[in-house]
């Protein structure tokens, strides 16, 4: 089946030599896949409390420019990632077409007021590496401190950032080629499981409390909130 057309092959990009492979091969998907699953396990691992919790123990002069260098090699390694992710070409799976073009319009405004919700409660220079410069100190929160928000787009979603995310993924490209629905259905699915899992870690610390936010605040689309609205 002829279904993938590749202006560069992958492999050939990589320098990977495999015999009897042509450019218009399945081979492409699965490497592309396997680095976005690579870089998503990576990019979790970099930012486990058990790793960070090393680095305090085994590397004291690392710890305050630790946020610093998990941002840098995440950035440095996605850009390179995204290239090659455009570099194959597929057919399209999905386009944001027609009458959908408000559609797409809406989520893109709703992905920018999340970001902007956050960011008022946020500390972005916390969340960019550049507090703990100073303080030396790492807290599980982006607000900077070790206590969770509840107002403002928090009494809205819980993770406004993540959710932003997910529909700027779903939202900015104009349309999606095979190899971008790919990595945009990897990165959604990383982006749940990590919430998921820090939900986890949010519980542990604030038990109860962040309990009872949890009964009144969706994890991450605002199904409590949009019901509250017409009700």
């Amino acid at each position: 089946m002829n279904f993938v057309k590749v202006r560069i092959p992958l492999c050939e990009v990589l320098g990977f030599n495999i015999p009897g492979f042509s450019g218009d091969s399945f081979m492409n998907m699965f490497l592309l896949c396997l680095f976005w699953f690579g870089w998503c396990t990576m990019h979790s691992l970099l930012i486990d409390p058990s790793v960070i919790g090393m680095v305090k123990k085994y590397g004291l002069w690392l710890t305050p420019y630790y946020r610093l260098i998990y941002n840098a090699v995440s950035l440095t390694t996605l850009i390179p990632l995204v290239i090659f992710t455009y570099m194959v070409k597929g057919e399209v799976v999905f386009g944001w077409d027609g009458v959908l073009v408000p559609v797409r319009l809406v989520l893109l405004g709703a992905a920018l007021l999340l970001f902007m919700g956050g960011a008022k409660k946020y500390d972005l220079q916390y969340f960019l590496g550049i507090r703990q410069l100073r303080t030396g100190e790492e807290h599980l929160l982006l607000n900077g401190t070790t206590e969770f928000t509840e107002t403002g787009v928090f009494g809205i979603t819980r993770h406004p950032w993540y959710l932003g995310s997910l529909l700027l993924l779903w939202s900015g490209p104009s349309s999606y080629p095979l190899p971008v629905f790919l990595a945009v259905s990897i990165l959604s699915a990383y982006l749940v499981v990590g919430t998921m899992l820090e939900e986890r870690k949010i519980v542990a610390l604030h038990g109860e409390a962040y309990g009872r936010y949890r009964q009144q605040v969706s994890m991450l689309f605002p199904w409590k909130w949009i019901r509250r609205f017409f009700r």
